[in-house]
């Protein structure tokens, strides 16, 4: 026996309650919104998800005491597809009560990224999260209880390093907003956005001081210290180089497109004619180009296969690597061996610094630090394939920054060098590896030839089933 149709008024009840969050319910808003230059929760989405994909969550956030249906309120959760791949995406609503709509929701979208291994896309901008929804006390049946184990906080740290997690930052995010943008394993954001654990309102309770989202802890800031992964102009820019971001997770492998400049026997001095040189074009994607900018990270293919690009930009101190290149290096190893991009190190360096302004006018002198370790340890537990390329000088602890330590675990898939390279002298008292231990001697022309044949002997798929590790936090 069929389960009898609800009545009809409480159909319609529950169509009015949903037609009161669409946009078109609030034109108003929405004017304001656009006229600014941003774009409202649900015009986020659309601009995200493929067409006929979106599948709403939590619509509906309770029940009132005589029946009515009350919607949900801040923001807004959906699955769907990115080109036809499966996706989570949540996108707070700043101008409904601050963007904060609590976690239970999260929660449950976390479990399911986890169990399904899906990524998900985050857009939080609000002021924290809330505990409980607006109508709390009021006799209201709530709906947005937890379902799943994972709370704000665990479920991101359970997902890092298992699936991408991107956040998308347009504007204030403090408090439980700048968590989620924290954890995220690659962070977007837009001129005039701020991230912070405490708000305005806060430090000027706290210090007396008054100072707009922006001066307290802006994006442009974050960019130069490298707490953003890219900072771009506006939020259609942010969600398209989301979907591009993407891509190099969902297909490891597609169509080549010839490099831009196939012929290298001039261009070491310009490390990004060597890259193009090498990558298909137009597919480089660089990572936190603003930080620690003598390293150079980036995704891009190679004969249409994904890989993650590691170099050092001689133009810039030399191509030293100071304890935030270090770093750098670190969390972008870390990236590639949880989502199986084979990396391909291009080096030229022969120098460490330490970022100590109190040693000379320059703020850098030659030395090491334990930041410069944590690459080192990146390259010990990396398991996917490292290609290395001398292309100029290389020594002291360069190289097993840049490439591991060869006569340990994760040795280079192969390691080469061109002509023209400056090799160290051999230390007779010296413990340490021998650096000039090279597979082969190519001329510069050969290197993208000498990659690509070595990538068509990996499986098409490198990507992990079992978690490798969590991802560092910035």
């Amino acid at each position: 026996m069929k389960n009898p149709e609800p009545p009809q008024s409480s159909i319609e009840a529950l169509r009015a309650a949903k037609v009161r969050q669409l946009d078109a319910a609030r034109p108003d808003i929405v004017t304001r919104v656009n006229d600014g230059g941003k774009m409202t929760a649900r015009q986020r989405v659309d601009a995200l998800l493929d067409p006929d994909s979106a599948v709403e969550f939590g619509s509906i956030a309770a029940q009132s005491g005589d029946g009515e249906w009350i919607a949900e309120s801040g923001g807004v959760d959906f699955v769907g597809t990115v080109q036809g791949h499966p996706l989570i995406t949540s996108s707070t609503d700043y101008t409904d009560r601050g963007g904060g709509y609590g976690a239970g929701r999260l929660g449950r979208l976390f479990a399911t990224a986890y169990e399904r291994r899906w990524p998900m896309v985050l857009f939080v901008d609000g002021g924290g999260s809330r505990a409980r929804h607006a109508r709390a006390g009021k006799g209201d049946i709530e709906l947005s209880g937890s379902i799943g184990r994972f709370s704000l906080f665990d479920g991101p740290a359970e997902l890092s390093g298992w699936v991408p997690m991107i956040a998308i930052v347009s504007g204030p995010a403090f408090a439980g907003h700048a968590s989620l943008a924290g954890f995220s394993d690659f962070l977007i954001s837009t001129p005039g956005s701020a991230i912070g654990m405490g708000g305005p309102p806060m430090v000027e309770a706290a210090l007396g001081q008054k100072l707009s989202p922006n001066e307290l802890a802006g994006a442009e800031m974050h960019e130069q210290k490298g707490g953003i992964d890219l900072l771009v102009k506006d939020e259609q820019t942010a969600i398209q180089a989301a979907i591009d971001y993407l891509k190099f997770y969902n297909e490891p492998v597609i169509a080549p497109v010839a490099p831009l400049n196939g012929d290298l026997n001039s261009s070491r001095a310009d490390l990004h004619r060597v890259i193009d040189g090498i990558v298909d074009a137009g597919s480089f994607f660089p990572l936190r180009p603003e930080f620690a900018q003598a390293v150079v990270t980036g995704l891009a293919r190679v004969a249409g296969r994904s890989v993650g690009i590691l170099a050092n930009d001689r133009q810039i101190q030399a191509g030293a690597i100071s304890e935030s290149g270090a770093v750098k290096i670190h969390r972008f190893v870390e990236l590639c061996n949880a989502y199986g991009y084979p990396i391909v190190s291009l080096v030229d360096s022969d120098q460490c610094l330490i970022e100590n302004p109190e040693k000379d006018e320059k703020g850098h002198v030659p030395g090491l630090s334990r930041w410069h370790t944590r690459a080192i340890r990146a390259h010990q537990q990396r398991t996917v394939p490292l290609i290395a390329i001398q292309i100029g000088r290389g020594a002291g602890l360069v190289l097993p920054l840049m490439v591991g330590v060869s006569t340990t675990r994760g040795i280079p898939l192969a390691k080469l060098a061109w002509p023209d390279v400056t090799i160290g002298e051999r230390d007779g008292f010296s413990a340490m590896v021998d650096h000039n231990a090279f597979d082969d001697v190519i001329e510069p022309g050969e290197t993208r030839t000498r990659i690509v044949r070595l990538l068509r002997l990996l499986p098409t798929s490198l990507k992990p089933q079992n978690k490798q590790h969590w991802l560092d936090t910035w």
